[in-house]
């Protein structure tokens, strides 16, 4: 039976990830369920992107993520399924596949989309504020137990899709912008390494602090240091050694980061 993953904005506090479960185990009890992160921002469709394509790719094919960052629910936004990848992925239809559908939508076979449309596949009662529970569990819990996709729902071709940032081209550098804070702070930003030739002839700016060159890790830097690394996506991180680069720099999501080419 296949990895069933969860994304969620839902935290620890209340009992919604454990109802996720519940479901899933009572419909497919040999299911095994990975919890990705429950430490999306509220109703943050972005962030909750970026967290499901930075993982999804670890696991090995056949795996069902479900995703429920889900401001829309209640609404006529559709319930969605998508197949991509030799991945399968279950959730609203509002955006939060964007990345993973620019990186699959050129592999063969092409990805296959659903409109889950089918109430068979869903628990009996349907409320308007928990259709992870009511719908993307149950619809995931089919799957893995064994009902063909294409069973699921009626095909569509037009999943919704939403702007994420990309670096834009300046005549000193790049103009980067931060896409992820994780949990120490640090700021991942949408510029790829490969970007930057040489990695000591560049600075960083980003509101009013500044950063020399491109380490190799954290460590080569002095605790309460600001730096610049390679992520594990290899992508520019700015950090502050030890401590939290959001924090003190009071960043956000979507800030601004000039990138000089200095050589």
């Amino acid at each position: 039976m296949p990895i069933v993953t969860l994304t969620t904005d839902f935290g620890w506090k209340d009992e919604f990830v454990g109802v996720l479960k519940g479901v899933l185990y009572g419909i497919a009890p040999g299911v095994t369920v990975v919890d990705l992160t429950h430490g999306i921002s509220p109703q943050n469709i972005r962030e909750g992107g970026y967290a499901l394509w930075r993982g999804f790719s670890f696991f090995p094919a056949g795996t069902i993520h479900v995703y429920v960052v889900d401001p829309g629910v209640g609404t006529e936004r559709r319930p969605l399924a998508a197949r991509m990848g030799g991945h399968y992925f279950v959730g609203p239809d509002n955006g939060l596949l964007t990345p993973i559908i620019a990186q699959l939508e050129g592999d063969r076979p092409a990805p296959e989309y659903l409109h889950l449309n089918k109430s068979s596949y869903w628990l009996p009662k349907i409320s308007g504020t928990f259709h992870g529970r009511d719908i993307f569990s149950p619809v995931a819990a089919h799957l893995a137990s064994g009902v063909p996709f294409k069973d699921l729902g009626t095909p569509i071709h037009d999943p919704i899709r939403i702007e994420f940032s990309r670096p834009v081209k300046t005549p000193s550098g790049w103009q980067a912008h931060v896409t992820v804070i994780d949990q120490f702070g640090n700021l991942t930003t949408d510029l790829p390494a490969g970007a930057i030739r040489n990695r000591k002839a560049v600075r960083f700016r980003i509101h009013e602090a500044w950063i020399n060159g491109v380490l190799d890790s954290y460590g080569y830097a002095a605790a309460g240091e600001l730096v610049a690394v390679v992520d594990s996506e290899d992508y520019i991180e700015l950090a502050r050694v030890n401590g939290s680069a959001a924090q003190s720099l009071n960043a956000k999501s979507g800030d601004i980061v000039e990138v000089i080419l200095t050589g």
